[in-house]
């Protein structure tokens, strides 16, 4: 009995033992075929196929797809020369400072010689801001240079330096000795666009392009240039162009997202920076439009996640400091956004608008004395707006009510040039000392206007539109001089040129305000309508837009211009809930022109317009006696004046 039951626990166990063997070898060989799925599932890589399709995708401008291939190739062929050269250019064109040194070092190891990795070696030690290496790489180039050797060497110059003129110059003498290199046109397009030289600029981006059709670079440079001269619509097919070529080319992403964002197109836009950081993880310019696209759309604490994650890699852009700080006081933290402000006054000067959002956040925070001195340079211009004058009048309660009167009047003169904060000769010796930078030039050239020497305003201006024919601000400038001297005849010419070489915003007011004073009331609308063409959410030309609306009694487009700037802008400007309530009120829809001339009138009760378009409204809505009331008032704030006459002798 117990030897049977011996023999019946043996057979169990074996059996136990039989069944966990087999479930172990099942487990072992899905292991095994996992495994073998993972990486016994490719096939080998066919090291010259792989360089041969890095070569295809390079030809073809897909620089992502060439640097994959070239880094299977070099991989499988570890000893290539060939691979690793291929490894190292497509790197550099991705900007992999780091990678391209490392090929590079193995490209020598195989036999490359020396003299045929300089030019590269160069690059990426800028990349890597290594300039004392590059200077060494620069050092072994042979007397008789390449192409790439000249560009790179004087590259590395202009970084030494810290200047472009020099890196102009050495590009300019080496696309005339060779006039077919495209990697030359497009540094000196890129050269001359950040000089401002938009006719050479135009030309060089358009040599380049016409050059190398499938290059990403030379794409998207001419349009960053075509849409610094015509507009965004005008530059979009030109980085859709760049990202059908390369669909990850990390520059084109961002400028063309950047359009589409100016342009109110934020979910394409924000589909862009995406696949930016797809391109570049942790890139700092994707994130910064990011927080620009969250910070449109109210999402203040996303927004500010966003340019953080960027660590501080863009602080000294303007634009990136104008973000920071609205971001900062829209969330209650008026005393970050004094910090960021001030440093973005510093930046610039004479930027009306940051010295009134500085002087915003000063209050905020308490420091009335400070907001004061930042404003005190827009008070002593005859063109102060209202929103200056009552934050001034915050700032000094001394002076409170003479300032509200002023705003009250409602009237602005024309528009100054801010006085210069060093003395004419000291302007003269720094231009002298910098005959190539137009910088200083048009420091002295606004410094002996603001002094009130307008003959030699005009004469410096004139040498430096000479010296420089192609660039924007020295065309500027010229029209500005005549301008201030009565001549806006003359000045409309250089307005023009410089609206032809690049038509923003500026050189459109200009142009447009030049041609209504001399009458030329068509040639200024056909500019206007050109400009809202290609930028249809630009707020100074709807502005500019409704007004002549207005002007012409059209008012159902005029509220309709108007309602679009509304939506943009809320509802605590009171120019515009004053021009809301006149169009509404004349197109006869007296209850909504009641509603905005009350909003309107209750930000600026002062204000004899605002008073004036209040009264219109209620006179509308059929209220006559509260509208003789508030005539009344207007009257007694702007005595004399005849448009609220004519609207009192309606009644």
């Amino acid at each position: 009995m117990m030897r049977r039951k011996r023999r019946i626990w043996r057979r169990r166990s074996i059996r136990r033992r039989i069944r966990i063997i087999a479930v172990l070898l099942a487990i072992g060989l899905a292991v095994a075929g996992l495994l073998a799925l993972l990486y016994g599932g490719k096939a080998p890589v066919d090291p010259a196929l792989a360089l041969r399709r890095a070569t295809t995708a390079l030809e073809a401008g897909n620089y992502h797809a060439a640097h994959d291939q070239a880094r299977q190739a070099a991989t499988a062929a570890p000893r290539s020369a060939a691979a690793q050269m291929m490894l190292a250019r497509t790197s550099l064109l991705l900007r992999q400072g780091v990678a391209a040194e490392a090929a590079l070092d193995r490209a020598l190891a195989d036999g490359v010689p020396l003299a045929a990795t300089l030019a590269e070696r160069v690059e990426a030690r800028l990349l890597l801001s290594n300039l004392a290496g590059a200077q060494d790489a620069v050092d072994r180039m042979p007397a008789e240079r390449d192409a790439a050797m000249i560009r790179a060497a004087a590259r590395l110059k202009a970084a030494q330096d810290g200047g472009g003129a020099a890196l102009r110059r050495a590009l300019e003498h080496l696309v005339a000795r060779y006039p077919e290199d495209a990697r030359s046109w497009t540094e000196l397009g890129r050269s001359r666009f950040g000089a401002g030289d938009m006719d050479g600029a135009s030309h060089a981006a358009a040599r380049a392009a016409a050059l190398a059709p499938a290059d990403p670079d030379a794409l998207t440079l001419q349009g960053e240039v075509v849409r610094a001269r015509y507009g965004l619509a005008a530059g979009l097919p030109w980085f859709q162009a760049a990202l059908k070529r390369d669909p990850y080319d990390h520059p084109a992403l961002i400028q063309y997202a950047a359009t589409l964002g100016d342009m109110g197109r934020a979910t394409d836009a924000l589909a862009a920076t995406r696949t930016a950081l797809v391109s570049e993880p942790g890139s700092p310019e994707a994130l910064s439009l990011q927080a620009v696209i969250a910070a449109r759309a109210g999402r203040f604490a996303l927004a500010q996640q966003a340019l953080e994650l960027t660590g501080g890699a863009l602080r000294a852009r303007p634009s990136v400091a104008l973000l920071d700080g609205a971001l900062a006081y829209a969330q209650g933290r008026p005393q970050r956004a004094v910090r960021v402000w001030t440093r973005l006054v510093t930046m610039q000067p004479m930027n009306v608008a940051a010295r009134e959002l500085l002087a915003a956040a000063q209050i905020a925070a308490g420091d009335r004395p400070a907001a004061l001195a930042t404003l005190r340079p827009i008070l002593s211009r005859a063109d102060a707006d209202g929103y200056a004058l009552r934050m001034a009048a915050l700032a000094m309660p001394d002076r409170y009510p003479a300032l509200l009167d002023r705003v009250a009047q409602g009237r602005r003169g024309d528009a100054a040039i801010f006085l210069a904060d060093r003395p004419v000769a000291e302007l003269a010796i720094a231009a002298g000392n910098a005959p190539t930078d137009p910088t200083y030039a048009l420091g002295l050239i606004r410094g002996l206007a603001s002094r009130g020497d307008r003959a030699a305003a005009i004469q410096k201006a004139l040498a430096l539109v000479r010296a420089s024919p192609g660039a924007p601000a020295a065309q500027m400038a010229y029209g500005d001089t005549l301008a201030t001297a009565g001549r806006m005849a003359e000045a409309v010419t250089p307005y023009a040129r410089a609206a032809n070489l690049t038509f923003d915003e500026p050189a459109m007011l200009r142009l447009v305000d030049g041609y209504q004073r001399i009458g030329r009331t068509r040639d200024a609308a056909v500019s206007l309508g050109l400009y809202l063409s290609q930028n249809p959410q630009n707020i100074a030309a709807r502005r500019l837009l409704a007004q002549w609306q207005m002007a012409a009694g059209r008012w159902n487009d005029a509220i309709e211009t108007l309602e679009g700037l509304r939506d943009q802008l809320g509802l605590r400007d009171v120019t515009l809930l004053q021009q809301l309530a006149i169009a509404y009120a004349q197109s006869g829809d007296g209850v909504v022109a009641r509603r905005y001339g009350a909003a309107a009138y209750r930000l600026s009760p002062m204000n004899a317009g605002v008073a004036d378009a209040y009264g219109l409204a209620l006179a509308a809505d059929g209220q006559e006696e509260g509208a003789r009331q508030l005539f009344d008032k207007a009257l007694a704030l702007a005595p004399g004046d005849p448009t609220i006459l004519a609207h009192r002798a309606q009644l």
